[in-house]
């Protein structure tokens, strides 16, 4: 498995001014995803994929997952790297297409494929098959897909297929640390979105980090099986607050969304609760939950900047297909938010030394279920 660790750029958008950009397109557009209510465009490409060092004549488009291109999330944050790439490199085109149904995932990168995108990003594992029979049926095309890896029925890398993982693991030991030192309860729980390796790192590696400040904490567990369903997000919040756990951690995508709703519901009626933000700095986004100060810190994965850096290296002639890129603590893939308003010092000395132990190989942070109880086990 060859794996490529990538320095990554040091810029951000606010949410506000990468959903100002959304949709513009040319008076010649035609509609991206038929019947789809996303009022977003993309302009037929003639074919021509050759790309100067300015950018002029590239093309980077990204399909999104379901939860949509304002998710405060997953989707959002790719969607800020790649505008962030258009606004440096005024010349290439941007554009996103917007997946209401998994049924639409292929449709939509066939769609960049017949386009003659120069590189069409599938942001999330979820379409892993379909970017696989995309990629095969559009060999001259290339492909990048955030958050697995993409084989052929060999078990080979697909050659057209650039594969950006995280080391989501390592950074959720690191919230798990702020929460097991911020606890009063003695009670944490996690919401995950759908269940599968994936999400499991973010479980794993939390529940190490709160275990390894106190192994008599309790965790609770749920899986809501949707990355779009506040409401159930709510629910499963409600329950755990309601059964003890004072502190809640989502890796679950709009799901999550419920968690802040429910957090601050209970934060105004007076109970001391407080929820733990994934894939952005959380409480810098907007909507009905950002004033509610629910939120203790997020769990960082700089998707943005992954998918900017592919973006750029690509136009620059050195697209990584056939790679498994990952992005981790060593070079901030991953870790805890700047916004530290919530959290003790005390807590931020004690990421920073297990952030030291983790590079230097002290403590291996647990992936699965079955590492996770091999760590619990040698505590």
């Amino acid at each position: 498995m060859k794996k490529r660790f990538m320095m990554l750029v040091s810029s951000a958008l606010a949410a506000g001014a990468i959903l100002a950009g959304c949709g513009e397109g040319n008076d010649d557009t035609t509609p991206v995803n038929d019947g789809a209510d996303n009022g977003n465009e993309v302009t037929e490409n003639d074919g021509n994929n050759e790309a100067a060092g300015d950018g002029e004549g590239f093309s980077a488009k990204m399909v999104t997952d379901v939860g949509g291109v304002d998710d405060r999330s997953f989707n959002e944050s790719a969607w800020a790297g790649l505008t962030m790439f258009g606004e440096d490199y005024p010349d290439v085109e941007v554009d996103y297409i917007q997946s209401s149904d998994a049924s639409d995932y292929a449709p939509n990168l066939n769609r960049l494929a017949r386009e003659g995108t120069d590189l069409s990003f599938a942001i999330g594992f979820l379409m892993l098959d379909d970017i696989r029979t995309v990629a095969e049926q559009s060999p001259d095309q290339n492909f990048a897909l955030v958050d697995d890896v993409v084989r052929d029925e060999n078990d080979e890398l697909v050659e057209n297929i650039a594969n950006l993982t995280f080391a989501e693991h390592e950074g959720s030991f690191l919230v798990g640390v702020v929460a097991a030192m911020h606890t009063e309860t003695d009670h944490i729980g996690f919401i995950g979105g759908v269940e599968s390796p994936l999400i499991k790192k973010f479980e794993s590696g939390f529940k190490a980090g709160v275990k390894y400040v106190n192994p008599d904490i309790e965790i609770s567990v749920q899986y809501a099986q949707d990355f779009n369903d506040a409401s159930r997000g709510q629910q499963i919040a409600d329950t755990m607050y309601g059964n003890g756990a004072d502190i809640i951690y989502h890796a679950a995508g709009g799901t999550g969304n419920g968690l802040f709703t429910e957090a601050i519901d209970r934060a105004q009626n007076g109970e001391n609760v407080w929820a733990i933000g994934v894939d952005q700095d959380q409480a810098l986004t907007e909507g009905e939950w950002a004033e509610g100060n629910v939120i203790l810190t997020s769990m960082v994965k700089r998707v943005d900047q992954a998918v900017y850096q592919v973006a750029e290296d690509t136009m620059n002639g050195n697209f990584p297909g056939g790679e498994i890129l990952e992005f981790g603590l060593e070079d901030d893939g991953v870790g805890i938010a700047e916004t530290r308003d919530n959290v003790s010092e005390e807590a931020i000395e004690a990421v920073e030394e297990y952030e030291a132990m983790i590079l230097n190989g002290e403590i291996e942070v647990p992936q699965t279920d079955e590492e996770y109880d091999e760590f619990e086990d040698s505590l």
